[in-house]
């Protein structure tokens, strides 16, 4: 401002002295000198405010032309406003470009939510959503955007969720991919917030949903196991208490109770084998165990098994590779093994045979394979095998000792050592159950060992 003034009286300054010295040269008097200082002081005067508006000019054009990069004006008041505006205009674009930073983070964020997130308008019409919404709803951002959610989403329970606007809770809908064989279920929540918009988050609650089936049918499941041998043992019992009977007699209902106490003992040690493997650490690849030693105590449980199932031994045949270990839990893995050998026994008829294997692969790695000759499993239960109390012929089963938690033990176990497991099965001509255990578990002492054939 200071520069502004002196700027000013500079100009009305040289303006009289110009106007004065010009009278004194031309026109010499006392009056016209004054009059001439006056009229030359007016007219700088006039002169400053045109050059003073044509910086102002160029400052406006400069706000207009939108490049701000370099100011208009150098010095001067303009010179300064236009210093301060570039100045702060600079400052604007910086917290422009760090808001639309956070913003794109923000929504990469939300893209990369397990969760789907949809943003609805007033009118509940979709403005905006991320990969997991369109995969949950089956959305395309260039044909949804601004479509009534509702309109593209038709479920009863929703649209009544939405009609009655209690959104305090959420509700459960089926999803776009839900099948009748692979159902998906969702769990969607509308939560509006500032002027009358929705923020609708759904989750996949499928897998949650199947755990609690699950887990409602191991607890029917078990409560079912176990009251079978105790309602029997409870009517023997009775009997025994009220019935007069002979040592015969006695001796044989006392038999049917040992084998229904050994049923349910039989049920107690799988599920607490299971409670075992669920809550202990994975077993360690410090400790090897002797593969030959391990199916040879296989060998003769089966054998004994087989003796006690069917009054005879099925022809057992063990071909074993010398020099094998695996690196985990002894108590594990026979667990595993005798469980696949224990139900090709139980489901094969007496006189079959049964085949055990464990060789070194090519790979390094192991395989550990029971093949058998009974009646087979049909394609559809292949996969369900290895559920808890899952069973293809439950009397069958519970004629012969079967729990319905050995395959499940095994899948533990297999997991638990990084191994695979495979089932393969024909009707009427026998099933084959394969472990496969990686290079890093298995150590073969004799690589070149060859497979020692044993018969039972």
């Amino acid at each position: 401002m200071l520069i502004r003034l002196l700027s000013f009286s500079l100009f009305q300054g040289v303006g009289a002295l110009l106007a004065a010295i010009f009278m004194r040269v031309f026109a010499p008097s006392h009056g016209g000198v004054v009059v001439s200082s006056l009229v030359g002081a007016l007219g700088a005067t006039y002169f400053w405010l045109l050059w003073d508006l044509s910086r102002g000019l160029r400052v406006m054009r400069w706000l207009r032309s939108e490049e701000t990069r370099e100011v208009a004006v150098e010095s001067g008041l303009w010179g300064e406003f236009s210093n301060r505006i570039r100045r702060v205009l600079r400052n604007n674009e910086r917290a422009v470009q760090q808001r639309d930073e956070r913003l794109q983070e923000f929504l990469a964020a939300m893209q990369a939510s397990p969760n789907g997130v949809v943003l609805l308008d007033k009118d509940f019409r979709i403005e905006w959503f991320n990969q997991s919404a369109a995969m949950h709803f089956g959305l395309d951002a260039r044909r949804d955007l601004q479509q009534h959610f509702a309109n593209l989403v038709r479920d009863p329970g929703f649209a009544a969720y939405v009609t009655a606007k209690d959104f305090e809770n959420d509700v459960l809908m089926s999803g776009r991919a839900s099948t009748a064989t692979l159902p998906v279920r969702l769990s969607v929540h509308v939560h509006p917030y500032g002027d009358r918009r929705s923020l609708l988050l759904s989750r996949d609650v499928t897998a949650v949903e199947q755990a609690e089936a699950m887990r409602r049918d191991f607890v029917a499941n078990v409560s079912h196991e176990i009251r079978t041998p105790l309602t029997v043992l409870g009517g023997f019992v009775e009997t025994l208490q009220t019935l007069s009977l002979n040592d015969a007699e006695r001796a044989r209902y006392l038999d049917l109770m040992a084998q229904q106490a050994s049923r349910m003992q039989s049920l107690v040690s799988d599920l607490l084998t299971l409670s075992r493997l669920e809550g202990s650490p994975l077993p360690t690849t410090q400790e090897w165990v002797d593969v030959s030693a391990l199916v040879d105590q296989c060998r003769q449980e089966a054998g004994e098994l087989s003796r006690v199932l069917w009054g005879e031994t099925h022809s057992l045949i063990f071909e074993i590779q010398g020099g094998l270990s695996l690196a985990g839990s002894a108590t594990e893995l026979h667990s595993a093994f005798f469980n696949l050998i224990g139900n090709a026994v139980r489901y094969s008829p007496a006189g079959k045979s049964i085949r055990v294997l464990a060789s070194a692969t090519d790979d390094g790695g192991a395989l550990f394979a029971v093949y058998d000759q009974g009646m087979g499993i049909a394609q559809e239960h292949i996969p369900r095998l290895t559920e808890r109390f899952y069973r293809v012929d439950r009397s069958r089963s519970r004629d012969t000792g079967g729990t319905g938690l050995g395959l499940a033990i095994v899948k533990h176990v297999v997991q638990r050592h990084g191994a695979e497991l495979s089932i393969a099965s024909v009707p009427g001509e026998g099933s084959n159950f394969r472990i496969i255990f990686p290079p890093h578990r298995v150590q073969s002492r004799l690589s070149t060992a060859p497979v020692e054939a044993i018969a039972a």
